[in-house]
């Protein structure tokens, strides 16, 4: 039985953290069943948004994004960080391996961060993110894993519009 020897993190982070891990392992196993060749496929060739025109764009959008939410919690701890750069890949392993990075990253990130540190109710203390929100570190990491579950779902609808062509 699946979870029965489940070893869960401590406290705040540790629930954030295990709850991350969850989300980037079911888009893991989502993607074991995508092709190298379906990867790049146009699959919605009407969106205005160029992330979401096909797996390929989506996954390097969440990877991307997964690396810049903990870059953003590294620089409101006063660290100095680039941006991390789209990359697009060509076959599914690789967007595997870099989600894993994204998420060692993260719990390196988490590293010296008490658990009473990732909710902050003073604006000043918190994230202004690139498209307008303000986040404490619990807020960004909800975010962070609600968007791996959002695109997680959008590449399920995909494999169905890719296989009825």
């Amino acid at each position: 039985m699946s979870g029965v020897n489940k070893i869960y993190r401590e406290g705040a982070k540790g629930a954030l953290l295990d709850e991350y891990e969850k989300a980037i392992a079911e888009l893991k196993q989502t993607l074991t069943s995508i092709s190298d060749q379906e990867l790049i496929i146009v699959a919605d060739n009407t969106t205005q948004d160029p992330d979401c025109r096909s797996v390929q764009t989506i996954l390097s959008h969440v990877v991307r994004a997964g690396f810049n939410y903990a870059i953003n919690i590294r620089k409101l701890k006063g660290h100095q960080y680039q941006y991390a750069d789209r990359i697009f890949h060509e076959t599914i392993k690789e967007y595997i391996s870099d989600l894993d990075r994204v998420f060692i990253f993260t719990v390196d990130t988490f590293e010296d961060i008490p658990d009473n540190g990732f909710e902050q109710f003073e604006n000043s203390k918190k994230i202004l993110t690139s498209w307008g929100q303000i986040y404490d570190i619990e807020q960004m990491m909800e975010h962070a894993i609600v968007h791996i579950l959002r695109h997680r779902r959008q590449i399920e609808k995909f494999k169905i519009l890719l296989r009825d062509k």
